[in-house]
């Protein structure tokens, strides 16, 4: 959570607020591969990458 707060320390002293939605749409892209690895879903998310 450390590395979090330094990105956020980072974008707030350098008034880099375009880097959210970059940052936020690669966590969940990260999160949805990860969940669905193991799952049946799992080749339905690979086609859209």
């Amino acid at each position: 959570m450390e590395f979090l707060k330094d990105l956020w320390d980072f974008m707030k002293v350098r008034k880099k607020f375009w880097l959210l939605p970059l940052v936020l749409i690669l966590l969940i892209f990260g999160v949805l591969i990860v969940l669905t690895s193991g799952s049946a879903i799992a080749p339905f998310i690979y086609t859209i990458f």
